[in-house]
């Protein structure tokens, strides 16, 4: 233990070594004395010394020495590949990210039919299902650059995330929409099976313009929404107790003076009855007198 002890306190010094924790038998004449680490950068970590015999030799020799993890040691998270890190929305501008060979999502070109492509993409508008395209249909796309198609495992993958995404039916803009996207105008179908489901919407003022949304989507700005929907006149509201104070011509508000109808101000007047009745008589005797 001492010759082990000596070797690690000449590499890092005796500040950095502290007690004895055991040692381990590595297999014939070889064993590993372990010391705690001090540095409090490495809090739980441990200093491993392997010694060894040689055989028909008396002296042991240091092998090798390496600071090694404690059970309580603070360890950095599993090393997760660049590729399998990526999330969407993560891809930059400027960013490059090429799809590999063995991409599933993709398949190679000349593989037209079956399960494993999206046919009817190297169809022209006349074709039919299943009718192998023409060679210089294919070399156009060959010359253009794409030598890979949308596989089947990738056209599935696309159509679940759209539908289950903001752009599908379950989204609460949909759920508040006057009608499906399927009725609307502004609705443009992809083409091949995907447009059986999904298409683009045209529409400048939807929330969904220039996206892929599904036919059983919906918003607010439907082309038919302004004609299902039934106007009704709104009957005004007046209030009928409460009164404001207008100005007039030759009147002004601020120099009038108010005064409340009550029995403390007309004394004389009794109910209402009695009010009309006296102010009839009072205009009878003045016609009276000047008659």
């Amino acid at each position: 233990m001492d010759l082990a002890r000596d070797a690690i306190v000449a590499v890092v010094g005796a500040a950095n070594v502290g007690e004895h924790r055991g040692v381990q038998a590595d297999g014939e004449r070889i064993v590993t004395h372990f010391f705690d680490c001090e540095d409090p950068a490495y809090s739980g970590w441990r200093w491993a010394v392997t010694v060894v015999r040689a055989p028909r030799a008396k002296a042991v020799t240091v092998s090798e020495t390496v600071l090694l993890p404690g059970p309580g040691s603070l360890l950095a998270p599993d090393w997760v590949p660049w590729h399998d890190r990526l999330r969407p929305g993560d891809l930059g501008v400027g960013d490059l990210l090429p799809a590999p060979p063995d991409d599933e999502r993709l398949v190679p070109l000349v593989v037209l039919e079956g399960d494993d492509a999206v046919t009817d993409w190297q169809l022209g508008q006349d074709a039919e299902v299943g009718e192998v395209p023409e060679v210089g249909e294919a070399a156009e796309l060959l010359a253009s650059g794409r030598s890979r198609v949308l596989s089947a495992i990738g056209r599935d993958g696309a159509a679940s995330r759209w539908y289950a995404g903001e752009h599908g039916p379950r989204s609460p803009l949909a759920h508040a929409a006057p009608a499906h996207c399927l009725s609307c105008g502004f609705f443009v179908p992809l083409s091949g099976e995907l447009g059986l489901v999904f298409g683009a919407c045209a529409n400048a003022y939807a929330p969904d313009d220039g996206r892929v949304v599904s036919a059983d989507h919906g918003c607010g700005a439907h082309s038919e929404a302004a004609a299902e929907t039934i106007a009704r006149a709104i009957l005004p509201v007046i209030d009928e107790f409460g009164y404001d104070l207008v100005d007039l011509p030759g009147v002004s508000v601020e120099e009038t003076v108010f005064e409340p109808l009550s029995r403390e101000t007309y004394p004389e007047s009794g109910p209402v009855g009695g009010l009309e009745t006296s102010a009839t008589e009072g205009w009878s005797g003045s016609e009276t007198s000047e008659s």
